[in-house]
């Protein structure tokens, strides 16, 4: 990685993991977006699976005292069954494709009729979206969106949707950095360096983001973050349709 391109990768980091501090949401789906434009498909799933354990991580510690324990163990044996289906597959997903799905995936759990809209309360809705997320992880490389929708359909407060998702988080990428760093044939390689730059500023990101997050109402910060995944959903909607017109 030349050093240019090492300092916007890191740039990127440090903004992604603020706009995920502040939101618990979005910040991801940024930067994997950027990361596949980038490196290839294996190498960009596996430095954003290592910036998400550390951006994810240190934010689930910031907030620890926010965490609903059992929204995480439903999403984790989840995630752990997805984990196991798709080891039997193996699959990297084709750049367009991936940048397709991830585009649509802000909009699965919105489509869905009202009454079936999955609720962070319920165990059993938990075990239903963390496979689902595990999924989108070998597809798109994030599960954010679908996740952002889950927590947003249930009744825990802006801190617990931050610090319970960052949980989650943790736990879904450290088995995505498994799946492509390990699983898959020609696994996608991390250099050292970029790896420790890579955790310094998405923890730098993070701790910037704690003011903001205090500042903001609970209406405030559900509307915007709406607004915000949406956005981004369909940017990468139109830039994956434009790489199938021209490869």
């Amino acid at each position: 990685m030349s050093p240019l391109l090492l300092v916007v990768v890191l740039v990127t980091m440090v903004g992604t993991s603020l706009l995920s501090g502040i939101f618990g949401m979005a910040g991801g789906l940024v930067l994997i977006g950027v990361l596949l434009v980038l490196l290839p498909v294996a190498d960009a799933m596996a430095l954003h699976a290592v910036t998400q354990i550390s951006s994810n991580g240190w934010r689930a510690l910031l907030w620890w005292r926010h965490i609903r324990l059992r929204p995480v163990l439903a999403h984790g044996t989840g995630s752990a069954l997805g984990l196991a289906v798709w080891s039997m597959v193996l699959l990297v997903p084709d750049r367009a494709v991936a940048l397709l799905l991830l585009g649509f995936s802000p909009f699965l759990a919105q489509a869905l009729p009202a009454g079936f809209r999955p609720s962070p309360e319920r165990p059993a809705h938990g075990v239903a979206v963390g496979f689902a997320c595990m999924t989108l992880m070998v597809m798109t490389g994030v599960a954010g969106p679908l996740l952002d929708r889950f927590f947003l359909g249930g009744a825990l407060d802006r801190r617990e949707i931050v610090a319970t998702k960052a949980a989650c988080q943790t736990l879904g990428h450290s088995m995505k950095l498994v799946y492509f760093g390990v699983l898959v044939a020609q696994a996608g390689r991390v250099d050292p360096l970029v790896g420790v730059l890579a955790v310094l500023a998405s923890m730098a990101g993070t701790m910037l983001a704690k003011r903001f997050l205090e500042g903001m109402t609970d209406a405030g910060f559900r509307l915007w973050a709406g607004r915000i995944v949406t956005a981004i959903g369909v940017f990468y909607i139109v830039q994956g349709g434009w790489l199938l017109l021209v490869p």
